[in-house]
Parts: C-alpha cells; sequence; structure tokens
C-alpha cells in the first residue's frame, strides 16, 4: 500500500476545506464494518475529501476506528477532532481539490 505523505502546508489546506463539510460517513454500534468502508471508499471516490463520525455507541476507541477506516479506504488521516475525522485521497481520474505544493 503506497501512502502518499501530505505535507504541514497540504494538510492545513485541506484542514480548511473540511471545516464546512458534515460528516457523511457514520460508524456506529457495528464498528468498522465492510459496508462502511464502502460507503467511505464510494464517498471519497466522488469527493476526495469526507468527515467520518464515530458515534457514541460505537465499540471502538475513537481514533483506531477512524485510522482503521483510513488505512482500509487506503486514505490519508488528515485530522481526528472530537468523534470526526477527515480523510482525503486524491482522484487521479478526477482530481477535483488542488493540493499547495
Amino acid at each position: 500500500m503506497i501512502k502518499n505523505t501530505l505535507t504541514g502546508k497540504q494538510k492545513r489546506f485541506l484542514r480548511s476545506l473540511g471545516m464546512t463539510l458534515e460528516p457523511i460517513v457514520p460508524i456506529g454500534k457495528e464498528g468498522i464494518t465492510p459496508a462502511v468502508v464502502n460507503s467511505a471508499d464510494e464517498a471519497i471516490e466522488k469527493r476526495e475529501l469526507i468527515k467520518v463520525r464515530v458515534l457514541q455507541n460505537c465499540p471502538e476507541d475513537i481514533e483506531v476506528a477512524i485510522t482503521t477506516l483510513a488505512e482500509r479506504t487506503n486514505c490519508d488521516l488528515v485530522q481526528v477532532i472530537g468523534r470526526n475525522g477527515l480523510l482525503w485521497r486524491r482522484n487521479f481520474k478526477k482530481p477535483k481539490i488542488e493540493l499547495p505544493k
């Protein structure tokens, strides 16, 4: 699995974009299921940057759940604040977000 590591400047840029996003992938009482990974993967494919929320009934630790989801969808974990995580993966076919160098 090849990871493109983000620079601090790129993470700051993505965090600023993520402030306006609503969480679209909830991680619930089942934890990280194939269905959650699938829906996150589809959303990332369309948008490149998504926000996920770990619900209160999730049995896993917040950091662990978001990190696991990032690994399984092959995304960069931009940040975790409270119960929300920001995931990013470049769409090489139709890029939407132009990262600063």
